[in-house]
């Protein structure tokens, strides 16, 4: 039989209800406001993943690296001098050559064939000197002969004349007689004066016509000359003291006048050709020290040219190596370049991060005092080098930082470190 409880007993019991209702409650907004206050606990990063160095104060190289090759000075590109067809490669690349080795051996009929008619009309046109020489000395020998027998006359008849003009004084001989000797002297002295002056000119006339004969003759030599230096520059020879580099044609191919046929190059003699960015190009300037890494040794030099323009956001610098080149330092090798700009006698730096331009800010993590939390700082650079940077302002002497990319945590203001 069921016993009715007093109504007290039910409103204790939602009393002591809400009571509860009204403690649960505080406790959940206790605690969301609790946690509300509490600090987001910083990601942890490895300590042994990051680069970091310190800021010191001191001088500063500033420098700028690229890579690059090794490319011979004086490089000899060999053309055909001729039109030709390629009968024989007599060496291959990478052999050494001499001034007369013999490269390729070529060939042209057409050219040979011109060489045998040069020839020919060459002596033809020396055989028709030697024949009108001797014409011309036998009817100058002539005319000679012709000139003595009127001279020898002449003489005759001047003598008989100064015969008879004694004759006459002494009154052996008639003045007609007389006269008519010395008509026939003054005659024969005409006759005399006639025939050297013809001789004179027979002499000049053969000297004129030899001279002629000798100038075709001289442009038929030359002519020869020109056939004959064209067939033997059907053998190609490397024309200096180095290695063949190249030699680009096949045996059968036709080639023509200007074609490139070999390129030789001084392997002794080698420059470095190092592309630089083109920001930092700009400050390069001729004259300016150098160091080559070859990977087998480093080797010092200076820049000698700068190309005007940038191919591919980089612009070509030329240094010249000024040391002795380490083993294996050959043509095409490839080798790393590092050029000084200036050296800056005392400034605060740091190592390069990996990111920042030059003359701009940028953000780094500093390593807290105790070296377990780093906290993110604006930093404001300057100047830059391969390794290093400027620092103007955020950091000082002492300070140690986080040079690595931490763009992952651009998030957050603090790490930890572990």
């Amino acid at each position: 039989m069921d016993v009715q409880r007093p109504a007290a007993v039910a409103r204790k019991r939602r009393m002591r209800r809400i009571a509860y209702g009204v403690i649960g409650l505080a406790v959940v907004v206790l605690t969301t406001v609790g946690l509300s206050h509490l600090k987001v606990a910083p990601p942890s990063v490895d300590a042994g993943t990051v680069w970091h160095d310190t800021v010191k104060r001191g001088p500063m190289l500033r420098d700028v690296r690229g890579l690059g090759t090794l490319v011979p000075e004086n490089i000899v590109w060999i053309p055909a001098a001729t039109d030709g067809r390629i009968d024989k490669r007599d060496v291959l690349p990478g052999t050494p050559v001499k001034p007369d080795t013999v490269l390729v051996e070529m060939s042209d009929p057409l050219l040979q064939q011109g060489l045998a008619d040069a020839e020919y009309q060459l002596k033809a046109a020396q055989a028709d000197h030697d024949s009108l020489k001797v014409k011309l000395e036998t009817a100058l020998l002539d005319q000679r002969s012709t000139a003595a027998t009127v001279a020898s006359q002449y003489h005759q008849d001047k003598l008989q004349a100064e015969v008879d003009e004694k004759l006459v004084k002494d009154g052996l001989l008639s003045d007609l007689t007389f006269r008519l000797a010395q008509v026939k002297a003054q005659e024969s002295a005409t006759r005399n004066e006639i025939e050297q002056q013809r001789l004179s000119v027979d002499a000049e006339n053969e000297r004129a016509q030899l001279a002629a004969q000798q100038a075709k003759i001289d442009q038929l030599q030359a002519l020869y000359n020109l056939k004959k230096t064209q067939v033997d520059q059907l053998r190609v020879r490397a024309g200096m003291h180095g290695v063949l580099q190249l030699l680009p044609v096949e045996v059968g191919q036709r080639v023509t006048a200007g074609t490139n046929l070999a390129r030789v190059s001084d392997p002794t003699r080698l420059k470095a050709e190092i592309k630089i960015a083109e920001t930092q190009a700009k400050d390069v300037a001729i004259g300016q020290r150098a160091e080559i890494d070859t990977h087998n040794g480093v080797i010092p030099g200076h820049v000698i040219r700068i190309d005007p323009s940038a191919v591919n956001g980089t612009v070509a610098v030329d240094v010249k190596l000024d040391g002795p080149l380490p083993q294996g330092a050959v043509p095409d090798l490839s080798v790393d370049g590092t050029i000084t700009l200036e050296r800056l006698a005392d400034v605060l730096y740091v190592g390069r991060p990996a990111f920042g331009q030059p003359k701009s800010t940028i953000t780094l993590f500093k390593y807290e005092p105790d070296e377990k939390y780093a906290d993110k700082v604006q930093v404001k650079i300057g100047r830059t080098s391969v390794n290093t940077v400027e620092v103007l302002d955020g950091l000082k002497v002492g300070d140690e930082v986080i040079l690595s990319d931490m763009s992952r945590w651009d998030a957050v203001d603090r790490i930890r470190l572990q």
